[in-house]
Formats: C-alpha cells, structure tokens, sequence
C-alpha cells in the first residue's frame, strides 16, 4: 500500500498551491481521505475530508481557501489551497480510513512553505 504525496514547495503568500495524493494498493472508492497537517512541537491535525460518498469537510480554520476533491478513477485525492497564509506553512500528510474495516494508512508527507 502507497499513498504517494506531492505538490509541496516554498510558495509566497497569496499564491495558489495545489497537494496530489496518489494510492496504490487500495480500494480506494472503499476509503474517506483527509489531509492532515503539521508543524513542529504540534499535533497532526485534520484540515479536509473527504468521505467515500463523496461528502466534504472542512476545520473552522480553512474553510473558504482549501477545496478537498478525489478521484476514484485515477485514485487521487487533492487539496487546492487558495491565497497561502504563512500558517499554512506545515507538512501536509494524505490519510485513507477503510469504510467497513477501519483500516487506515498514511502517505509520507509533502513539505509546504509560504513566504510572506
């Protein structure tokens, strides 16, 4: 099982970005996804899911510049990020949780850093 996170980089302030997360291995229509994210000497968080059936959430926090969207024919999950703030500076992990098992799997993190 692989969930292959990419897209990260060194962005400006206000720039758009946009997170790819590739799985491999998986049943992926069978799995919510999130994007979590997290700084140093803090706890992962999740900032965006999105279910099997295709329902979306958001924290407080992100709402109106993250749009979480997935892709059951290619098994990709992303994560637009409209108009970067330095806060969004984190490492942004893919997680996929099994429906019926609760089987979960992490990808390996994708580094993103805003510049303001």
């Amino acid at each position: 099982v692989q969930l292959q996170a990419s897209g990260g980089g060194l962005v400006q302030a206000g720039e758009s970005l946009r997170l790819s997360c590739r799985s491999s291995g998986i049943s992926f229509a069978f799995y919510d996804m999130d994007w979590y994210r997290q700084t140093p000497g803090k706890d992962r968080e999740s900032v965006a899911a999105v279910t099997a059936d295709d329902s979306k959430l958001y924290v407080d926090s992100v709402k109106g510049r993250f749009i979480i969207s997935r892709d059951n024919t290619n098994e990709t999950v992303d994560l637009q990020i409209l108009s970067v703030k330095p806060e969004d500076t984190a490492v942004y992990y893919c997680h996929a949780r099994h429906i019926l098992t609760g089987m979960t799997y992490w990808g390996q993190g994708t580094q993103v850093t805003v510049s303001s």
